[in-house]
């Protein structure tokens, strides 16, 4: 979207933000293209260089020469010309493909340093950014992907989830952070967005006739997860920017900046107490109060956050060519639509599988979301695409288009819709190819028709740090690695019971290969075993964790290795230890 094609037709205040908005961009990627190009002609080192490109979203890859680009998505919302958009950036620079991440963003592999800048010119002519979605910032603010369209939500968070976003994006206080900080906001009863693993969480509730949050604070996941602490049962959703102002402030001046490791907002609490620190953020409240903070804005520019100032005309479907009734469409009706609140619509979920999209598929959604929905989608935690506003009546028609897109498979969001990071395919810190166990673990319990095993979910990353939210799966893994014969040999730490309101229970380290074998084990025998009503977590904890390290004791070192013990998951080389610096903690 050209900004002269907008520009004319609007009120002038808004003019004024988008050509702030546009020129600031423009010139920050200016910037960082004389940055880079600094740095490829040896003006200037890797280490002076890695802020400035961090800053821009842009990660170094165990691959020399090549980058990854994170691109925010506000609240997770997609107009379907910003899709069509990212379909180019994956095209052009990206090998034709692009990743959903666990954070509603979307990542870019194996970039070109060379050709970063003009990737990031592309996205700008959407109003899709980068900036601050890496390094020590706020990073992409989070949001219900149902927003707007659940029957049980108090209110829509999507605008002030998208206002808070560009309230702290390009600002001194949230440029230089001492760590990362996260904000989510939460409109469905299910807390679909986990706002209890955030720095800031915000979940909608009315109160007397006003819209608000209640607000915790200080929760993450990482090698030592905490959940967060209520802040405040009730805040009115128009202070809501004040409110998280003022607990930056704190983090700012209070986080750990000599040992990053450290460094979160959940250390402080550790070493000084909620107390204190609900002490101290009401402190800066009132400052802000006293003497003025960032304001919330009233609007914000075209496009950005999935913002249509003018929502263009829905979808009826009848576009789309006609797709005849089968078991197979009858499958997916039952497990990846479910009703809306406004009558006459549905809400369809996209599996996509470990978030992986070609840039084909991703203009082809677009399509869909304009032929038969409301010319937008939403991007899920669990790395999945979600439609709203798709007629009742046009379902088949849309399932032949996903159908022809090859995604159109069932049982979205259940047990073998698997969540992972890339992994070692292209991270510094990553020990593990987590997508290829991904793979492996999804062919493995595809089986399974018990329904109650089917509700659960597996979440894997490469490493410790729970990009794939290892901490909340019912099962979860991690990798690792050992050594035997001299040998390495790639390991995952599997984990048991966890949720969004209890953190997975550590069972036992096992080679990525028997990974599968040990799931299921692990759900054949809590088919036959379960109690009537019986959660999966009680399950765990009634037959307590030495029971499942004893179960699959015999997997932890296999008395014969085979050659594939030393092959991590999509390998057909072996398996070797090679780490990076990780960014994740620059």
């Amino acid at each position: 979207m050209a900004t002269a094609d907008v520009l004319p037709h609007l009120p002038e205040a808004q003019q004024l933000l988008e050509q702030e908005y546009d020129t600031t961009v423009r010139q920050d990627i200016e910037l960082f293209r004389s940055q880079a190009q600094d740095f490829l002609a040896g003006k200037l080192t890797a280490d002076e260089f890695r802020p400035f490109r961090l800053r821009r979203g842009i990660y170094g890859q165990r691959q020399d020469g090549v980058q990854m680009i994170r691109t925010k998505i506000p609240g997770g919302l997609l107009t379907a010309a910003q899709m069509r958009q990212l379909a180019r950036v994956a095209e052009t620079c990206a090998g034709n493909k692009g990743h959903l991440t666990t954070r509603q963003n979307m990542q870019f592999h194996f970039v070109p340093l060379a050709q970063v800048p003009d990737a990031l010119h592309l996205l700008a002519d959407i109003r899709l950014t980068t900036r601050e979605a890496c390094y020590n910032t706020v990073r992409n603010v989070t949001a219900c992907p149902l927003a707007g369209v659940h029957a049980e939500e108090p209110f829509d968070v999507q605008p002030y989830a998208r206002r808070l976003a560009l309230a702290f994006l390009h600002k001194e206080l949230t440029d230089s952070l001492p760590r990362k900080f996260k904000v989510a906001f939460s409109g469905c009863p299910e807390d679909c967005i986990a706002t209890a693993i955030n720095d800031v969480g915000l979940r909608a509730i009315v109160r007397d006739g006003v819209k608000g949050f209640s607000m915790t604070v200080a929760g993450g996941l990482g090698p030592l997860p905490v959940e967060a602490k209520l802040l405040h049962e009730f805040i009115p959703a128009d202070d809501v920017v004040r409110r998280v102002e003022a607990v930056i402030r704190v983090f700012n001046v209070h986080g750990n900046r000599k040992n990053k490791n450290m460094a979160r907002l959940k250390f402080v609490m550790r070493a000084r107490g909620f107390d204190w620190l609900r002490d101290t953020i009401e402190e800066q409240y009132q400052d802000i109060l006293a003497n003025g903070g960032i304001p919330m804005p009233e609007q914000v520019p075209e496009s950005f956050g999935g913002f249509q100032a003018t929502a263009p005309p829905r979808g009826s479907g009848e576009m789309l060519p006609m797709f005849d009734s089968s078991p197979a469409f009858n499958k997916w009706r039952e497990t990846n639509v479910r009703p809306q609140k406004q009558s006459g619509y549905s809400i369809v979920t996209v599996m996509t599988p470990q978030g992986n999209l070609t840039g084909e598929q991703m203009r082809g959604l677009a399509s869909i979301a304009e032929q038969a929905g409301e010319g937008s989608m939403r991007v899920t935690m669990a790395q999945n695409i979600v439609f709203a506003y798709i007629p009742t009546g046009a379902l088949q028609r849309v399932y032949g288009a996903l159908a022809k897109l090859n995604l159109s498979k069932d049982r979205a969001d259940e047990i073998s819709d698997v969540v992972t990071c890339p992994g070692a395919y292209s991270c510094n810190l990553a020990l593990t190819k987590s997508m290829g166990l991904g793979d492996a673990l999804s062919a493995t319990v595809a089986k399974y028709d018990d329904p109650i095993i089917r509700d659960l979910q597996i979440r894997i990353s490469g490493c410790p740090n729970a990009c794939g939210q290892h901490w909340i799966g019912d099962i979860g893994f991690y990798g690792n690695s050992r050594k035997i014969d001299g040998k390495e040999v790639p390991y995952y730490l599997m984990l048991m019971g966890g949720s969004q309101e209890q953190f997975g229970m550590a069972i036992q380290s096992l080679p990525a290969r028997l990974a599968p074998v040990a799931v299921e084990r692990i759900l054949d025998h809590f088919q036959s075993n379960r109690q009537e009503g019986e959660s999966f977590r009680d399950y765990l904890v009634r037959h307590k964790v030495e029971f499942f390290k004893k179960m699959t004791a015999d997997l932890v070192k296999p008395s014969e290795l085979t050659p594939e013990m030393y092959l991590d998951w999509g390998d057909d080389v072996a398996f070797s230890l090679k780490l990076g610096r990780g960014e994740c903690a620059a």
